[in-house]
């Protein structure tokens, strides 16, 4: 027998597919399916023995070591350095290498540079008029030309030699250099040589950089920070060999771990700041700063081991003398350093995981200009990332981190970090900051420092994917700083990505930097709100910070590729991914989910006595049509009502009229089912549920899970999760069924009511449509003005002004 089909009464609704074919190597050639949740497998690197297929280190993989032992001194007045480097380089790779590349990120800012050559014009030109008009270039612009131009910038390097003191040929090009070995360096094996190199530092405020030195006028005194200022070993890789790409600016370093022994002189009355431990305390700090460093260690608040006043008396004079501070790091991929008489300093010890654990000592360097600002936020910040990072990834494993104030906005490097916000100097002398100067210390101090974690640790490639350090850091500084106060707006929420989801400005995440067209948005916080929306929507807290922590700890001081990343998140959460980052890394799609009908439906009893009287319902509900409506108004009787005496059969009885015929086939209906059949129908009959039909667009091209808010008629309300599963048979349309209690009415739908997953358009999200609140400003039509023409006539008879006099009309 034929199987029982219930009827749901409602419109036949039509299913829309797709129009787009997703491009791959499986071609779909019939019909217009789009597979949105195709595996990535066919995009991602094939796993090998280097790189597993669960996202971690497979049992053959190797990465090189660079160990450096350099000399450098500081010239402050020619703002100078000079320096000698020995590098040990040891081959861990199984190839046989006949020559080393290195980086020479100085040589970014020679005028023949890669970088400088290919640098475009932003100012904006009229196109098409007979006689262009002008255009605009900045006091900066103008300021960084001549800074360019007066100075000779770019290394000087001299004395390439192996460990015998034979010279070896190097060959420049742009920021890279190329020493060819005397002999081949085989696997296993290791090779010395030394050099001497110097360079003229630049103005951060006048070229801007990411290190240089930045002038005081009132005290006469410089701030240096110097970071990328000897030539490193560039990257040699399994998945690319050598990482010998351009430094351009945007793309930054990707670099080897090693150990640094670091010697650096500079004028006496300095305080450094680098990466490693001091090594010799005893030779630059006085026994008062070493005991307040010991107090430091187990202190509540930061102790000023240099003190704001010490640091405004080393201001007042320099010196010739020097001193050189020694520093010792281990298994680091970078090293930086700051030097000043300006910087007060102070510190605290954390205790991660408690006393008995080891200790870190959080510190900060800083001028008079950093004020209150610095003395009270810094150092605090620093130690809350560490708390917080540490959660999510490793204990922070390093014996310092540093907040350095200087010219550098934000930037990071192993144990040092440099930050720019400070306080403003008032008439009075005293010193204030704004709400966002504070919001911008905290936060860009809880990035950089959370920075030494990815990608100083977990050493992704900067110089191909942004994203890797950055989305991912900016997705933690996103925790943390909503941890410090989250009521300061991080940035890193869905809602604040939808914009530029939405526009036309863009390029997939998975672009290399230089080519990224808004690097803010694409490397920083839209791969922050994805992974924001994985935690939180998608993968929840637990599955989601196991794996993200599996990930950070397989990758602790090796170098992972977004394929690693995408695998390990899968294979630890045990959830298939591949759609979300297909969708959020690979494309420029955009959330856009539309609820565009929902239908109220009803079983159908198959009996004629129920059924046919709700029929008659239905049409007695219908709207009474204008002319029917008129005619009543106007007193217009109908043809019957004025000739009663004619009727028949059918004005007792309308078309919902039941006869025993459609009885006897319900009858025949139940006696045909199976016992489970009828039991299964009679439950539905008696329980008389509501029956909804949601039907959904995907409008931007992104699937995600559907989030709902259901509201009914007795004020109730009910969030349903639908996974992103939900569109694998058409990313377009699709249409659910929901089923509540009798009685329980659905009034409302809201699809996102949290603005969870940077939906771009949630006015769409409501049904009924909502009236949308907005807002108006009245104002006063303002005359349109003519262009104002000279009066010479009268202008000349203008009297000049004293220099004075102008300050004062200023200051009114």
């Amino acid at each position: 027998m034929k199987k029982a089909v219930l009827k749901l009464s409602a419109l036949v609704l039509p299913l829309a597919v797709s129009s787009a074919v997703m491009a791959s190597s499986v071609e779909q050639t019939k019909g217009s399916f789009v597979d949105k949740f195709r595996q990535l497998d066919e995009a991602l690197p094939t796993p090998n023995v280097y790189r597993s297929a669960a996202g971690e280190p497979a049992e053959n993989y190797w990465q090189q070591q660079v160990n450096y032992d350099i000399d450098v001194k500081l010239d402050e007045k020619k703002r100078r350095l000079t320096a000698s480097q020995t590098i040990e380089y040891k081959n861990n790779s199984p190839h046989t290498l006949k020559y080393l590349w290195l980086q020479l990120d100085q040589n970014i800012f020679k005028s023949d540079s890669i970088a400088e050559m290919t640098s475009t014009f932003n100012g904006k030109t009229l196109q098409g008029d007979p006689q262009p008009k002008s255009t605009k270039l900045s006091l900066g612009q103008l300021r960084r030309q001549q800074f360019m131009a007066d100075n000779e910038l770019g290394y000087q390097i001299a004395n390439v030699k192996d460990e015998d003191g034979k010279e070896l040929k190097v060959t420049v090009v742009d920021t890279l250099m190329r020493i060819d070995l005397n002999e081949p360096l085989k696997p296993g094996k290791d090779v010395e040589f030394s050099m001497d190199f110097a360079f003229n530092i630049v103005e951060e405020d006048a070229v801007g950089a990411r290190s240089g030195y930045e002038h005081f006028e009132e005290d006469g005194n410089d701030i240096f920070l110097l970071a990328q200022w000897f030539p490193r070993l560039a990257a040699y890789t399994d998945y690319e060999a050598w990482t010998n790409k351009a430094f351009l600016g945007s793309g930054e370093f990707t670099l080897e771990f090693g150990d640094y022994d670091v010697e650096i002189t500079v004028p006496a009355d300095h305080i450094v700041s680098a990466t490693g431990q001091l090594d010799n305390p005893s030779s630059v700090l006085t026994s008062t700063q070493r005991k307040r460093l010991e107090q430091a260690e187990d202190a509540k608040r930061p102790v000023f081991i240099v003190t704001e006043e010490e640091a405004l008396e080393n201001e007042k004079e320099g010196t010739n003398k020097t001193k050189t501070w020694h520093f010792k790091a281990e298994n680091v991929r970078d090293f930086a350093w700051a030097s000043s008489r300006k910087f007060m300093w102070d510190a605290k010890g954390y205790h991660q995981g408690g006393k008995d654990q080891p200790l870190v000592m959080a510190m900060s360097f800083y001028p008079k200009e950093g004020g209150d600002l610095w003395k009270k936020y810094s150092t605090e910040s620093v130690v809350h990332t560490m708390e917080v990072y540490s959660r999510f990834s490793f204990d922070y494993p390093y014996p310092v981190a540093q907040s350095v104030n200087g010219p550098v906005g934000g930037m990071e490097y192993p144990m040092i970090t440099f930050n720019g916000p400070r306080t403003d100097l008032q008439e009075d002398g005293t010193r204030t900051y704004s709400q966002a100067e504070k919001r911008f210390l905290i936060g860009v101090v809880i990035h950089e420092i959370g920075h030494i974690y990815f990608p100083m640790i977990v050493n992704s490639d900067e110089r191909q994917w942004t994203w890797m350090d950055e989305g991912l850091n900016s997705f933690l500084d996103g925790v943390a700083g909503r941890e410090w106060d989250h009521t300061i707006p991080w940035g890193v929420e869905p809602r604040d990505i939808v914009e530029y989801m939405k526009s036309e400005n863009q390029v997939p995440v998975m672009t290399q930097s230089d080519s990224v067209l808004r690097l803010g948005p694409n490397a920083y916080t839209k791969p922050a709100a994805a992974l924001n929306i994985l935690r939180e929507v998608i993968l929840g807290r637990e599955l989601f910070d196991f794996a993200f922590k599996e990930y950070a700890q397989r990758w602790k001081y090796k170098r992972p590729t977004p394929a690693d990343f995408f695998r390990t998140m899968e294979e630890a959460s045990g959830v298939d991914l591949d759609w979300f980052w297909r969708g959020w890394f690979y494309t420029t799609d955009h959330v856009d989910i539309s609820l565009d009908k929902v239908y109220q439906l009803r079983l159908d009893t198959k009996n004629p006595d129920i059924d046919f009287n709700r029929l008659r319902d239905i049409e007695a509900d219908k709207p009474m049509p204008l002319f029917v409506k008129r005619n009543k108004e106007e007193g217009k009787k109908l043809w019957v009502e004025e000739n009663p005496d004619v009727t028949d059969f059918y004005d007792e009885n309308d078309r919902f009229t039941v006869t025993n015929k459609e009885r006897n086939a319900y009858n025949k209906f139940l006696k045909g089912l199976e016992p489970w059949e009828r039991k299964t129908f009679e439950r539905a009959i008696k329980e008389d549920k509501n029956y909804y039909v949601l039907e959904f667009s995907n409008l931007g091209g992104l699937v995600m899970p559907i989030l709902l808010e259901l509201t009914y008629e007795d004020g109730t309300k009910e969030e349903q999760y639908i996974p992103a599963e939900i569109w694998r048979r058409n990313h377009k349309h699709v249409q659910k069924l929901i089923v509540t209690e009798k009685g329980k009415n659905l009034v409302s739908v809201r699809v996102d009511p949290r603005w969870e997953t940077a939906d771009v358009d949630v006015e769409n999200n409501n049904y009924p449509r909502r009236i949308i609140p907005s807002r108006i400003e009245v104002y006063k039509r303002e005359k349109s003005k003519a262009k104002v023409s000279r009066d010479i006539m009268q202008d000349i008879k203008t009297e000049l002004k004293k220099d004075d006099e102008n300050d004062a009309q200023e200051q009114q």
